[in-house]
């Protein structure tokens, strides 16, 4: 990791509750949040809600740690990023050593807690993802590999699988398809945005996919992801998880983001620059919503199913 520019111990600074706050990605982690409240509820049998609560609450605090850790290390590439040059640790409010301090401690904390709370196999498969976090993606393929957002995807996609696990204590075709539906949005998700944030990433030499190999090409490979998404989205609403409102949102929003992934591999470089990339921000957006669109209908149908059987 390179030096930080910023000399935090020259500033007459005390960190607010926000900084650190900030400092955990609040954002990233309601996203982690939400779909691992999904996994847990979704799952066949269930936990006393205090349980449920504690389990939320320390894979809240893994992903926490995470975004510390992450913070921690990538500082320097983040502070000649105009999208995260303002985050605590390159912004120079938050110290480096505080945000490894809290990364390191946070981890054991909720990994030691999630053990005690839920089952072994939980607190396991949240260890790792924290690993693969930091280590995998982080540390090692951010920094190396175009495919860098593909493999390191993972790490985003486990929290259904962590929230399952701490119901049942294992894996399932359920789970496995919920980490897939958000492995293969990952990539299109994150291609979109660097589309528009193309310089970001040549200025803190990222090898993201549009850096490496260009925009054109960028356009070819969200199609054919968002084409490999559709159908995870329809077969996990043919699974025990499923139901009609699932099915629906599957159906409609999947073929709403193939009409967006088509129309950004049509647009020139020439049409983008006159618009300002306002398809590919579009797109994006809708991005968001399409993640949580998913998991909220599961939520519906676990609804429905419970409705049904009182």
């Amino acid at each position: 990791m390179a030096e930080i520019s910023v000399n935090i111990a020259e500033r007459e600074y005390e960190p607010t509750f926000g900084d650190y706050v900030a400092l955990l990605k609040p954002r990233v982690m309601s996203l982690v949040v939400f779909t691992a409240l999904v996994g847990l509820v979704v799952a066949p049998g269930g936990l006393h809600p205090f349980e449920a609560f504690a389990a939320i609450l320390f894979i809240a605090l893994g992903a926490g740690a995470s975004g510390a850790l992450n913070m921690w290390y990538d500082a320097d590439i983040d502070a000649v990023m105009r999208r995260t040059a303002k985050r605590p640790v390159p912004s120079g409010r938050v110290e480096p050593g505080e945000a490894l301090a809290i990364g390191v401690g946070l981890s054991g904390i909720a990994v030691v807690m999630m053990a005690l709370a839920t089952n072994l196999f939980a607190a396991g498969l949240l260890a790792f993802t924290i690993f693969f976090y930091i280590a995998i993606y982080t540390m090692w393929l951010k920094r190396w590999t175009p495919q860098n957002i593909v493999i390191g995807g993972a790490a985003g996609a486990f929290p259904p699988m962590i929230g399952w696990a701490a119901v049942t204590g294992g894996v399932s075709v359920e789970s496995a398809l919920m980490f897939a539906l958000i492995f293969m949005w990952t990539p299109p998700h994150f291609w979109a945005l660097a589309l528009f944030m193309k310089s970001d990433y040549d200025d803190a030499g990222v090898p993201m996919l549009t850096v490496t190999h260009g925009r054109r090409a960028t356009r070819r490979h969200i199609l054919a992801y968002t084409a490999l998404l559709a159908p995870v989205g329809v077969w996990l609403a043919l699974t025990s998880v499923g139901g009609p409102a699932t099915l629906v949102v599957a159906v409609a929003l999947n073929l709403w983001f193939l009409k967006g992934a088509v129309y950004i591999w049509r647009r020139s470089e020439a049409d983008a620059e006159a618009d300002k990339y306002k398809v590919e921000k579009a797109f994006f957006r809708f991005s968001l919503l399409y993640l949580f669109a998913h998991f909220g209908a599961l939520l519906v149908d676990a609804a429905l199913r419970f409705g049904g059987a009182i």
